[in-house]
């Protein structure tokens, strides 16, 4: 088995996820690589992008999304919405159903609505999108109540909307379509989508996942794909079987002396990987960061996670020095304020600095 240390591990994500050096990606390639790209926030998705591409595009994304339809936004990995390129979005969405957390009595007393709830309006929906068009939140709403005669659903849809639909978009039933305005809308995947093709078998859907997020986060263990995909909320069972799913193409390393998989086409190019030296900054919510997750001390120091990790869900700005968070920053004042969490060479950062000022303009 071959070891590496982190430091190499580090540097080489960099180049695998367009961070060391920027290059020439489009912006389905970078979510394609990525493994999705976390959208919760549109700018900082759209930055997500931008900061790996050489010459940036603007409005790529959005004409990626409304026009081109290769990328769509829905909810996926750790009941997010994500950027996921169209062709594969269904294998992500398969397995993020897997979680059944709406099963569980503790979700259905917290959101008031059952596991028959969630079909009825899974139907519902299901029906009122079938011509292919696009529903505002109210008008699905009213869709949903006047296809069930439930009045009991329409509380539902009121008090927990997200919630709600997230399984529903694990399902496959709906996905964003086109704003009307500054309201969103939502549409199905079977219509809006040219590459759609429906869902695939768990085990097909496991193996283009696994391989997707080694190709840019490995090495990594099945734990950290699961803390990654649901934040570790499947059952151990059903990570292992993804993983003997993907099996076939897969090779394993000793990071520090912890056996971890990669992809096998990338071992000997991560052995042969040198620690990285440069100063990177990356926006809130990047995948450099949430891939790994914010509780991964080899790459966010554990005494200064809280300022990476923040409360009500943020994920900060951050500074990344030799493949670690070595700080945090944010515009301010029509310019940029760094906290660094350690000595950092000026030049680079004064560099990356200025670039970062001319993506923000």
């Amino acid at each position: 088995m071959i070891p590496v240390t982190w430091a190499q591990a580090l540097a080489w994500r960099m180049r695998r996820q367009f961070v060391e050096p920027p290059g020439g990606a489009s912006a389905v390639d970078i979510a394609r690589r990525l493994a999705g790209v976390q959208a919760q926030v549109a700018s900082a998705a759209e930055l997500a992008v931008a900061v790996r591409q050489e010459t940036p595009r603007p409005d790529e994304v959005a004409s990626a999304i409304l026009d081109e339809r290769t990328l769509v936004k829905t909810w996926a990995m750790r009941g997010t919405l994500h950027l996921l390129p169209a062709d594969e979005a269904a294998a992500y969405l398969v397995l993020c159903a897997a979680i059944r957390n709406w099963e569980k009595p503790s979700w259905q007393r917290t959101f008031g609505a059952t596991p028959a709830d969630l079909e009825a309006i899974a139907e519902a929906a299901t029906a009122a999108l079938a011509g292919g068009g696009a529903l505002t939140r109210e008008e699905l709403t009213t869709a949903v109540v006047e296809e069930t005669g439930s009045r009991h659903l329409a509380e539902v849809l009121g008090s927990g909307w997200g919630v709600l639909l997230k399984p529903l978009a694990w399902w496959g039933v709906l996905c964003y379509g086109p704003s009307q305005g500054t309201r969103v809308t939502f549409t199905a995947p079977e219509h809006w989508l040219p590459a759609w093709k429906g869902l695939p078998p768990v085990d097909e859907a496991a193996r283009t996942v696994v391989h997707a997020y080694l190709g840019a986060h490995g090495p990594a263990t099945p734990e950290m794909f699961d803390n990654w995909l649901m934040r570790k909320g499947n059952r151990k069972k059903d990570v292992k079987s993804w993983f003997d799913a993907a099996a076939d193409g897969l090779a394993t390393v000793e990071v520090e002396g912890v056996p971890m998989y990669m992809l096998e086409e990338h071992r000997d190019e991560l052995a042969a990987t040198a620690p990285a030296a440069s100063v990177r900054l990356l926006g809130a919510f990047d995948q450099y960061v949430l891939g790994a997750g914010t509780g991964a001390s080899y790459l966010v120091p554990a005494e200064h996670r809280a300022a990476v990790s923040r409360t009500g869900g943020w994920i900060s700005p951050v500074v990344v020095h030799e493949g670690r968070v070595a700080g945090v920053w944010e515009a301010k004042d029509g310019d940029l304020a760094v906290t660094p969490f350690e000595d950092l060479p000026a030049g680079p950062l004064e560099a990356e600095t200025a670039r970062m000022r001319l993506l923000l303009a």
